[in-house]
């Protein structure tokens, strides 16, 4: 690794709004599918979740970084592997994107002493809503989306803001279906494999430790970064599904104003309510992809990230406690 590409530091919460717009969860599909809809037509105030999917949230309550101005922020470590070692908290973290930070959220920022931030937005997101980020810290822009075809996330938050849009190009299962491609094209896009590989090579670097890393919700993009990272640490499946899923309990309030805003609009926040939450089968899709083109988490690494063993070894030592 070279120091240069990540160089020293030059110097040294409110309680969530529960959303009325739920997904539910079959009990008996066991992180399956989820469901969508509210008995007798009442919305419910409060996420349903299956046993395994409660449990496995009560052991990284003690991760998140519950700041009103950055959403969905919390350590990607602090799970416990297969083997029984746990992954080293406080060397990357994630969250949604940066750019509303501000008062007392900046000084509770700097406290996690992040070295450098990589942000996986588009440069649409980017001009957009630009991140605010510490004098003393590095900002990586590394799009992973650059180049895809069609449904990108401006496409995706444009419809958003018109409800005649969201109608046409959400409906029947639309959005759910831009989603699980856009999960699918996190594994087989060539600016995928480069934002990916990018990250998780200057990871194995001490240097460019503390990071964060982000996209605009810090669930999709982000959420398949981390998820690829504790697998490749060990991290059992099940629990690695229960983090990723996670991201619908810490956005709540984020898409309680999306879902307001868009029903002012005029639209149904049930038509992007159905898509717009992490569902088990965006990040299954992607896992079916990485199988079918890789076949095992180290492959993708090696053949797909273009990290050698070597930097694979690295990133074991960093982030495994007893190694």
């Amino acid at each position: 690794m070279n120091p240069a590409l990540c160089p020293e530091r030059r110097a040294p919460a409110p309680r969530r709004r529960l959303c009325r717009y739920p997904i539910r969860f079959n009990p008996s599909a066991d992180l399956g599918q989820p469901e969508r809809g509210h008995p007798s037509g009442t919305r419910s105030a409060s996420i349903q979740r299956t046993p395994r999917l409660l449990r496995s949230i009560q052991t990284h309550a003690d991760r998140s970084y519950p700041l009103a101005t950055v959403p969905n922020l919390r350590d990607v470590g602090g799970l416990t592997t297969a083997d029984g070692r746990r992954v080293r908290t406080g060397l990357l973290f994630r969250s949604a994107a940066l750019d509303g930070m501000e008062g007392a959220d900046v000084s509770e920022f700097a406290r996690l002493g992040i070295r450098t931030i990589y942000d996986f937005r588009t440069e649409t997101e980017r001009a957009a809503r630009p991140d605010r980020v510490p004098s003393d810290t590095r900002h990586v822009v590394v799009d992973v989306l650059d180049g895809l075809a069609g449904h990108s996330p401006g496409d995706i938050q444009a419809a958003m803001r018109n409800p005649t849009l969201a109608r046409e190009a959400f409906r029947d299962g639309q959005g759910t279906a831009m989603f699980v491609a856009q999960y699918r094209a996190f594994i087989g896009l060539d600016s995928a494999r480069r934002a990916f590989g990018r990250v998780f090579g200057d990871l194995a670097d001490e240097s460019c430790r503390p990071a964060l890393i982000h996209c605009m919700g810090g669930k999709d993009r982000t959420g398949w970064a981390a998820a690829s990272l504790q697998l490749l640490l060990g991290v059992p499946a099940d629990l690695v599904m229960a983090d990723f899923m996670a991201s619908n309990e810490y956005l709540q309030p984020m898409f309680h104003g999306f879902f307001d805003d868009f029903a002012a609009r005029g639209g149904d926040p049930e038509l992007i309510a159905e898509f717009l939450w992490v569902r088990p089968a965006y990040l299954e899709a992607s896992l079916d992809e990485m199988r079918n083109a890789f076949g095992t988490i180290e492959r993708y690494f090696e053949d797909g990230l273009g990290l050698d063993v070597g930097t694979l070894r690295e990133l074991r030592t960093a982030f495994l406690e007893g190694i």
